[in-house]
């Protein structure tokens, strides 16, 4: 893993925050979750208000599976990145009748922003078997395109999956630096996807050894205007949350923050126009080699996050498996705080399994800054005393065998 290389204390020109409206202050909260058919779930609802929501009960019960179904109100795979047919109910004993049997999965919400109402349903294309297709509406009007979910409200998770983040490859953590910057320029999900299909299509031709230049470089076009907007808003979003986390928040580190990549360089040496051509110039002249690795050899799809333990001068991937997790809560609550000073309104959080790896003093922390910040957060987990901080201050919910029963509280 690479280590940060951009300075400190810089004050970016954060592209991303010229497409919104700072004046803006709302609130913004789910408060009606249906499933139908998703995953262990027939047919569920939960309505709960704006405070946090605590999901607590035994392994296996379904807590996991309705931050899930929470998930995908916002753009991408959720937060299991599973196929979607993956998601649909397995058939039970109860299903030997035909009409009873499980169909493709559907999750729908009432999302509350401010005075504003706004009704999402989502979930997968039944009109083929097997389909991999994703549907979506909102305020019952047909939706192409999932990027319009993050101009609705922006969503941020942490899992046990996640604990690795900082060991595995690159992929994971530009995906999890997207979801941030999706909270503050919902068009960069417009924008990372027209990027990718641009390359998917121009590594297809290529491997097919269809070499027709005006083809390619109509793809190499794309890429060169959506990649450089990509990297450049990322960039930005990196240094303002570098910043915003310099002296770390509560009992939690504080880290540093960079992304790296052969773009963002660039972008540190031209304006984006000429960034944009060199990397049109690159991809062409990288045709025959990219037709023998497949996709590209250069583009902000090989771009990477890089975290540092600032107090102990250290890489996060070296870092313990305790500090590893607050480090990645330290960027979450950094951000939270960023986007609800700039939007007026903070991220919905979803925490799967996260305070069992906190000890009391950051699991307090944690809680006062979720209570601060003024967002919805939801929190799932097996012990009912790790929330006894949030009694009285958050809605409380036991999960036991695909069932939700409202509950008095950690005690």
């Amino acid at each position: 893993m690479v280590e940060p290389s951009a300075p400190r204390h810089v004050e970016p020109e954060l592209a991303a925050t010229r497409s919104i409206d700072v004046a803006r202050s709302i609130d913004v909260a789910i408060r009606r979750l249906d499933l139908t058919d998703f995953r262990c779930y027939g047919r569920a609802r939960i309505d709960v208000d704006s405070r946090p929501v605590v999901l607590t009960g035994p392994n296996g019960a379904g807590k996991t599976n309705l931050l899930e179904a929470v998930s995908f109100l916002a753009p991408g795979r959720g937060l299991r990145r599973a196929r979607l047919s993956e998601v649909d109910r397995l058939p039970g004993r109860d299903d030997a009748d035909a009409d009873a049997a499980p169909g493709p999965w559907a999750v729908s919400a009432r999302v509350e922003r401010g005075a504003e109402t706004v009704q999402i349903g989502t979930g997968r294309d039944a009109s083929t078997e097997g389909s991999e297709r994703r549907l979506l509406r909102i305020d019952g009007q047909p939706v192409r395109g999932q990027a319009a979910l993050a101009g609705v409200m922006n969503l941020v998770w942490l899992t046990p999956q996640m604990d690795r983040l900082f060991q595995d490859g690159a992929a994971p953590r530009r995906r999890f630096l997207d979801r941030l910057v999706f909270g503050f320029d919902p068009e960069h999900a417009t924008r990372l996807s027209g990027y990718e299909h641009a390359l998917r299509e121009r590594a297809r031709l290529l491997r097919q050894g269809l070499r027709e230049p005006s083809w390619l470089a109509v793809l190499e076009d794309t890429m060169a205007r959506d990649g450089v907007a990509v990297a450049a808003t990322r960039r930005d979003v990196t240094q303002r949350l570098d910043h915003a986390a310099a002296d770390g928040i509560g009992p939690f580190p504080a880290p540093r923050l960079a992304v790296i990549g052969a773009v963002e360089e660039w972008l540190t040496e031209m304006p984006a126009l000429a960034a944009e051509d060199r990397l049109r110039a690159e991809l062409a002249q990288s045709r025959r080699l990219d037709a023998e690795t497949g996709g590209a050899a250069i583009g902000p799809h090989r771009s990477d996050l890089a975290v540092r333990h600032v107090v102990k001068d250290m890489p996060a991937d070296r870092c313990s498996t305790g500090e590893q997790k607050a480090l990645l809560l330290a960027i979450l609550l950094a951000h939270a705080r960023l986007q609800a000073a700039l939007r007026g309104s903070a991220p919905v959080l979803l925490f799967d399994e996260v305070a069992a790896h906190l000890d009391r003093q950051r699991r307090a922390a944690l809680y006062d800054e979720i209570l601060a910040l003024g967002g919805q957060a939801w929190l799932t987990g097996t012990d009912p005393s790790l929330f006894a901080e949030l009694d009285g201050r958050a809605q409380f919910f036991t999960v036991a065998d695909a069932m939700l029963t409202p509950s008095a509280g950690a005690m």
